[in-house]
Formats: structure tokens, sequence, C-alpha cells
């Protein structure tokens, strides 16, 4: 398995894995919390379609918006075949910038491989590297304390959604400074889905 950046003729492999991964969890319409490798938990919202699950529109919507970070999306690629993607994007807690993760997807027939991991310890390693303070994300409190995120409320930051406390998370990196706190507010196309 490699994980590169992502490049423009992977646009429609990503699609493809994120129709795979989270596509199931819609297939009695009326899911609010969907799974990915290994129990990940993201918070979503309806499907925009009867066919997507809405993080297929919701990554095509993030390449369009000021919040995409082309350098912080990720495909895990085996025997040429993408197989796996996450993303980071701008975000902020009050008036300081930070990024969020996700949404992380890896194809069904590769979850409880070890993929899902790989992508995120080489986004964070990324972030680290660009001197990004801090990661937040909606996920799993069981699967991303193996990475080192911890309840977003343990250092002074809430989501802008009342109802995501219990799996709002954050991640300290390097540069992370104790006044990041406040308010986390998500890139817009979010709160589309």
């Amino acid at each position: 398995m490699l994980i590169r950046r992502e490049r423009a003729d992977d646009v429609t492999a990503i699609a493809a894995v994120h129709r795979s991964a989270f596509g199931p969890q819609y297939a009695d319409g009326d899911a609010r919390y969907t799974l990915a490798d290994a129990d990940i938990v993201e918070m979503t919202g309806e499907p925009n379609s009867a066919d997507d699950p809405p993080e297929v529109d919701l990554v095509a919507r993030l390449r369009s918006d000021e919040g995409w970070i082309p350098t912080l999306s990720f495909v895990a690629i085996e025997h040429d075949i993408v197989i796996g993607h996450v993303c980071l994007t701008r975000a902020s807690v009050g008036p300081f910038p930070v990024l969020a993760l996700g949404p992380l997807g890896v194809d069904t027939e590769h979850q409880g491989s070890g993929v899902g991991a790989a992508l995120v310890h080489a986004a964070l390693g990324a972030a680290d590297a660009l001197d990004e303070p801090l990661v937040a994300l909606l996920g799993s409190v069981d699967y991303y304390p193996q990475f080192g995120f911890v309840p977003a409320a343990r250092l002074g930051i809430t989501p802008d959604e009342p109802a995501w406390v219990s799996h709002f998370q954050v991640r300290q990196l390097t540069a992370y400074e104790s006044q990041i706190v406040g308010e986390f507010h998500y890139a817009e196309p979010f709160y589309c889905v």
C-alpha cells in the first residue's frame, strides 16, 4: 500500500471509495451516524440523492471551497487502485486557523486492514510538518484516541453544533498554543450535508 497526495485523475476513484465506505450505512434511508473503516463514526446529514451517501458530495463541494487544501488530501493506493481517502480542510477555533479531518473513507473490501489508520497517520504527519497547530474531527471515541485525539472540551474547544459534543475530538500538533480556545467551525460545505 502507498499513501500519496490526491491527483486530479483520482477524483472519480475517490468518489467510488466514499460510495463503497458509506453507502451501506444509508441503505435504510435514515442514517444519522455513518461507519467507515474500524468503527469510525462521523456525524452526517441525510443523503443528497438516492444513489450517493452525502460524503461523496461533501468531498466534491470541499474541493471548490476556500477551505480546501490540495496538499492535505491523501489517497491509499494498492496495485494502482485507490482504496482509501482522507482530507484535511481549513477550519477555525474562534480567530485561530486549525484543520478538520474528514471524511475518511476506505473501500469496503479493505476495511479493517489498517488502511484508515495509515491515512490518518499520513494526514497528521503532513499537518504537523506544515506547522498547523491542531486537527479536529467528529468521530468514534473508541477509534481516534489511538492517534492522540482527546475530547475537545478538555482544551476549551466546543463545536458550533451542540449535538456533536460527545464525538467531537481534537489532536494537538507541535505548533499548538494554549490560547487556541473557543468555538470550532468547519468549512461551510460540512453544514450542507
